[in-house]
């Protein structure tokens, strides 16, 4: 048997080897959350960049350009529907017991994690989709 103090030092995992490990290993919870927020932002940002499109190309659409109420839905919708399915699908540990919990922090993980994500999934729609369709 090897006398512990003669082992040599577990060398310090670097910043990138540590984010990556982070990454790989994320708790479900937030994985739940952050896919809910991009699964409902990736599907209305492509329905925005085809109501875009079409507006540019002169479509004479019912009620003329609501781009910008089409991006304030977006955005409500995205926080929406963020918020109450990370709420469902999101409980609190339940330690040793059955029962399983949601309260109002599911809710808060859902709309703080949807807020960046909504914003993010404009971006790349508006400045880098859009320009390669037209």
């Amino acid at each position: 048997m090897t006398d512990p103090t003669t082992r040599p030092p577990v060398p310090r995992r670097g910043w990138v080897e540590v984010r990556w490990r982070q990454f790989r290993h994320a708790p479900r919870p937030v994985v739940r959350a952050v896919l809910a927020s991009l699964i409902v932002a990736a599907v209305l940002a492509a329905a925005y960049v085809v109501y875009d499109i079409a507006i540019d190309r002169g479509s004479r659409l019912p009620g003329g350009d609501l781009r910008l109420a089409a991006l304030t839905v977006y955005v409500a919708a995205v926080l929406v529907v963020g918020t109450v399915v990370t709420y469902l699908v999101v409980p609190l540990p339940s330690g040793s017991g059955t029962a399983r919990r949601r309260t109002s922090w599911s809710a808060a993980l859902g709309f703080f994690a949807a807020v960046p994500i909504a914003y993010l999934v404009m971006v790349v729609a508006t400045q880098i989709v859009r320009p390669l369709l037209s």
